[in-house]
């Protein structure tokens, strides 16, 4: 398990990291999140070594994380750092070769992760010479070469075609059936909803919820309602009812749990042809806006 306790870090004035602690499990998917800036990409960039923080512990199974714990961690950083005139097959090698694996298991390795990802036909084709997707599939396969038993992905879906995102997301979920420890930055939630069972939310350096997603939502004693009538947004007038968004068809609302949805369907009746009305927990992204105050 991966824990990061009460870890700090300050660039003169701007802070960065304050006093932030949460746990990876083996075999989960965490989301992490939060707004541009948070502090995300500085403390994944802790766990490797790439930034000292001031102050906070980083332990994997307990131990301090050392180099011997990262040659078992994956990564892929929002700033892909893969060499765009080597080619591809050559590449993956190196990167299992570097993470210690003897030269033919890394070769292995990388035609095992070309094939995966469909990416067979161009082991021997630049990296500048792919498309910005197969870029990213290189970019994820460098980071699961080696079989690590921690997977941390800083933004790996960004730019992404929804047959990209699906299949990368399968691959995450493959991967911590497999007991991988899994933490990725995203700022796609209903993406994060879908396949992550934990979630941490940092702002301004502090972590402003974390848990699991199923609890954290049951926990907050809202419901969210949406509603229309005649195919456009409704605003129903009652107390304990706040607008969160409005699209083409419809209205949405955070609701305290006492609200009496029969009022509202009885009131929505009196003002026209109710075209839909639906209600239930609160979706990540109305937990992301409560936590991080906008």
């Amino acid at each position: 398990m991966l824990t990061i306790r009460s870890l700090s870090k300050r660039y003169g004035d701007i802070v960065a990291l304050d006093d932030a602690s949460f746990d990876v499990r083996p075999g989960r998917i965490v989301g992490f999140l939060g707004p541009n800036g948070a502090g995300k990409t500085t403390a994944m960039r802790c766990i490797f070594g790439l930034v000292r923080p001031g102050a906070g512990e980083i332990s994997w199974n307990a131990q301090p994380v050392e180099h011997q714990h990262r040659l078992r961690f994956g990564y892929m950083p929002e700033e892909r750092g893969l060499y765009p005139k080597m080619r591809v097959g050559e590449q993956l090698a190196y990167f299992g070769f570097l993470s210690g694996l003897s030269r033919s298991q890394a070769q292995q390795a990388a035609d095992h992760w070309l094939s995966t990802l469909g990416l067979s036909d161009r082991a021997r084709s630049r990296l500048d010479e792919l498309s910005h997707g197969n870029q990213q599939r290189v970019q994820l396969a460098t980071a699961l070469v080696h079989k690590p038993e921690l997977l941390v992905l800083d933004e790996p879906l960004a730019g992404l075609d929804p047959l990209g995102i699906e299949a990368m997301s399968a691959l995450l979920v493959e991967q911590s059936q497999k007991g991988v420890a899994i933490l990725f930055s995203s700022h796609q939630l209903d993406l994060v909803e879908d396949i992550c069972e934990d979630v941490v939310i940092i702002d301004r350096g502090r972590v402003v919820l974390d848990g699991e997603v199923d609890r954290l939502r049951a926990e907050t004693g809202k419901i969210r309602l949406e509603v229309a009538i005649d195919g456009e947004g409704w605003t129903p007038r009652f107390d304990g009812l706040i607008e969160i968004g409005r699209g083409h068809r419809h209205a949405s609302f955070l609701a305290d749990r006492g609200v009496r949805i029969e009022e509202i369907l009885e009131k929505a009746t009196t003002e026209g042809n109710v075209t839909s009305l639906s209600y239930g927990p609160p979706h990540l992204s109305d937990l992301f806006r409560e936590a991080v105050g906008r």
